[in-house]
């Protein structure tokens, strides 16, 4: 990979622990649009690694199945940009794995960063957010699936990124178009939305 400003910045999508509409943890699944689409919009922001994060068996063999198929299959000649963009991505039982993961390669621990569909007293804008990922400390981008993180991960995070706000209250976005809507704003070269 490319070394570039953006390549200290990894996202997690995290299927345990979330809520589901009743507000149970537990851990959603993994859709293999989500695995291709994210991976696309890394690429496209030049982040370093993208993160799978669900314990399940059945859902990793999923998700490195697929990849199996794009980087090494039939695939990886049929669409050689999608090898491109998978190549960057991961499996991971927990968040702290990926945490860990990135503390070995970039020789310390990242900062993370947890966008929330609720806005909270300690919510920073993207302008704050967008400034504080200009050094180069590694920082982790952590978005959930279901119906969100559990409470505690969105507690102990470094920074909490204020929600993407449309313009009639509804906010009940796919996390594929929350993901790239975000690294536009953080990363993008226009000026981000405040």
């Amino acid at each position: 990979m490319t070394e570039s400003v953006h390549s200290h910045i990894d996202i997690a999508l995290v299927h345990f622990p979330v809520y589901n509409k009743s507000g149970e943890i537990v851990t959603s699944s993994v859709t293999t649009l989500d695995v291709h689409d994210i991976s696309r919009i890394g690429r496209t922001f030049n982040v370093g690694m993208f993160y799978v994060v669900t314990p399940l068996e059945t859902q990793q063999k999923l998700v490195h199945r697929l990849m199996d198929h794009w980087l090494e299959g039939y695939g990886s000649e049929y669409n050689p940009t999608r090898k491109q963009a998978l190549l960057n991505t991961r499996v991971v039982n927990v968040l702290d794995d990926a945490v860990a993961d990135i503390t070995q390669r970039r020789g310390e621990r990242p900062r993370t960063i947890i966008p929330d569909a609720k806005r909270f007293p300690q919510s920073r804008s993207y302008r704050e957010v967008r400034e504080a990922l200009q050094d180069d400390h590694p920082y982790l981008l952590v978005f959930g699936t279901g119906w969100g993180l559990e409470k505690g991960l969105v507690e102990r995070a470094d920074i909490v990124l204020a929600p993407i706000e449309g313009l009639n209250g509804y906010n009940h976005l796919p996390v594929r178009a929350a993901i790239a809507i975000i690294l536009d704003r953080l990363l993008g070269l226009g000026m981000g939305a405040e």
